[in-house]
């Protein structure tokens, strides 16, 4: 008996397609005493775990000089939205080696997406005779 035939993780329908090195900007929901606000947390995404339980991702910031890692499952309800605002190229699926890092060295290079231009090079016209 395998527990995923038992359980099926319900993902969120907010949290967009994601890879490693993908600067995002997240809207969580918070409680506070019996008030509910958004809470905007923009990052890297360093690391993507995939699991049983649908898995999640870890986000890294650094606030005020200090580094600030959150990690959200996949099926949180409390992740409203996720905005991709950059496609970063790297080359490693876990980006640890950014807590090492600071300032200019800690900027990815930006994945360039293909269009469907691009993609298809266009055919000559070939002169008629």
């Amino acid at each position: 008996m395998d527990v995923r035939e038992l359980v099926k993780p319900k993902m969120n329908p907010s949290i967009p397609q994601l890879s490693p090195g993908d600067t995002v900007r997240l809207s969580l929901k918070t409680v506070e005493g019996d008030r509910e606000r958004l809470q905007q947390f923009q990052g890297v995404v360093i690391c993507m775990r995939k699991g049983v339980d649908g898995g999640s991702f870890t986000v890294r910031r650094v606030s005020y000089g200090i580094g600030v890692e959150r990690t959200f499952p996949f099926q949180s309800p409390s992740v409203q939205n996720v905005e991709v605002l950059r496609h970063g190229r790297v080359r490693r699926a876990k980006l640890y080696y950014m807590r090492r890092l600071s300032a200019k060295r800690a900027r990815l290079k930006e994945r360039r997406e293909k269009t469907a231009e691009q993609a298809v090079p266009q055919q000559e016209a070939q002169p008629s005779e």
